[in-house]
């Protein structure tokens, strides 16, 4: 049969019939998948459509908006600042950005910015979508209100302020905003083609998102509900990823636009032990600091079990079914991206999609909060020919 255009390891021939065959039955409108092993591409494979009215052809270096596989791009940039001591995971937010003591903040340290357990997953109101683009406006306000829960506690996933939060602490040790640090010192030396805040030279190469229909949930009855206070603070419209202010602002918990080949590249410095061609950007023991646990329980924004390390989800069979136990980290973007790191078989699998799909967790009324039955399918196929 036709098979995805790119390049692969005769073993994952099925794989690129399998995206093919997506495509083909409109499964995916389209989409790019990137394998990479102890330093080799196995697979950089692409296909489908780029516009909306499916008559351009994703190209092979065509990007898309991917969410929150922007999280572990900021966090890892931060993980750099750390590795550089610049900034120290167990000191207070405080001990770098004075201001976020307010309110009972004080003990809040970056580690619990990374791990999603700081008690600020979202704005206060009154908040605007028309906040997110002002940084300023926007970190002044988080660090002037309260933790939502006891910091440390549990996790509230950080659903679109974590960017803020942790690019703040970045810009106030290195001048630079998140998005430049990150352009600076992980993409270029990287050669990678993944970027927070997109300049116009780039907006040919985007193709928009169709934004999905997502599945029903249950109401909240608490309006002082966390996960409600979270997604309503503000709320974002999927669609707005399409628009021109998202793709020149910095939003770093959303807003990156790479592809699977860019995320990868980026994402393989964890899985590669903090150095990829000879590029370190991390120390073997930073590394290991991802695997250090600060939640595990029912998440209280996304309401599943989840376990959070430093920067990245673990291994969770509520998550993600399709990442195995192990030493392994991941995270996916709303609608359908997903990076896996595997630091055990020095793997990373990246995927990017411009359909978006929401689903229900397995046996629940709750969406599921990272990649969705197309990416378990795919990576049940990468299993196979690395078996």
């Amino acid at each position: 049969m036709t098979t995805a255009a790119g390049t692969f390891d005769d073993r994952f021939a099925p794989l690129a019939d399998l995206l093919h065959q997506h495509v083909s039955d409109g499964v995916e409108r389209g989409a790019s998948l990137c394998v990479v092993q102890d330093g080799e591409v196995l697979v950089d494979i692409w296909d489908g459509w780029s516009d909306l009215e499916a008559t351009v052809p994703w190209e092979r270096d065509t990007i898309v908006p991917v969410w929150s596989i922007s999280k572990v791009m900021t966090n890892l940039a931060a993980l750099v600042a750390v590795d550089r001591g610049l900034i120290d995971l167990d000191e207070p937010v405080a001990t770098y950005w004075p201001e976020f003591a307010a309110a009972g903040k004080q003990d809040v340290t970056v580690g619990h910015l990374l791990g999603h357990t700081s008690g600020v997953s979202g704005w206060a109101q009154p908040v605007t979508v028309d906040d997110l683009y002002d940084w300023d406006v926007a970190t002044s306000k988080l660090a002037a209100q309260p933790p939502w829960w006891t910091p440390g506690t549990a996790s509230g996933y950080h659903l679109l302020d974590q960017g803020h939060l942790v690019g703040e602490v970045v810009r106030r040790v290195t001048g630079s905003s998140l998005g430049t640090w990150f352009a600076d010192e992980v993409a270029a030396p990287l050669d990678a083609d993944f970027h927070i805040g997109l300049g116009a030279a780039h907006d040919q190469r985007v193709s928009p998102l169709t934004p999905p229909r997502p599945p029903e949930i249950e109401r909240f009855d608490d309006p002082d509900d966390v996960a409600l206070r979270t997604l309503t603070g503000p709320f974002l419209r999927a669609s707005e990823c399409n628009s021109e202010r998202w793709r020149r602002a910095e939003v770093p918990a959303a807003n990156g636009h790479g592809n699977a080949r860019s995320i990868a590249r980026v994402q393989s410095v964890v899985s590669h032990g903090g150095e990829v061609d000879g590029v370190r950007l991390l120390a073997a023991e930073t590394v290991e600091r991802i695997f250090e646990v600060r939640a595990s329980g029912t998440d209280r924004v996304l309401g599943l079990p989840l376990t959070f390390g430093t920067g990245w989800a673990l291994p969770d069979a509520h998550s993600m079914p399709s990442v195995r136990p192990g030493r392994r980290c991941f995270w996916g973007g709303l609608g359908g991206s997903v990076v896996v790191n595997d630091v055990e078989q020095r793997l990373t699998i990246a995927y990017a999609m411009n359909r978006m799909v929401m689903e229900h967790s397995p046996g629940t009324r709750t969406i599921r909060p990272c990649g969705d039955s197309r990416f378990d399918a795919y990576a049940e196929v990468i299993d196979k020919a690395l078996a």
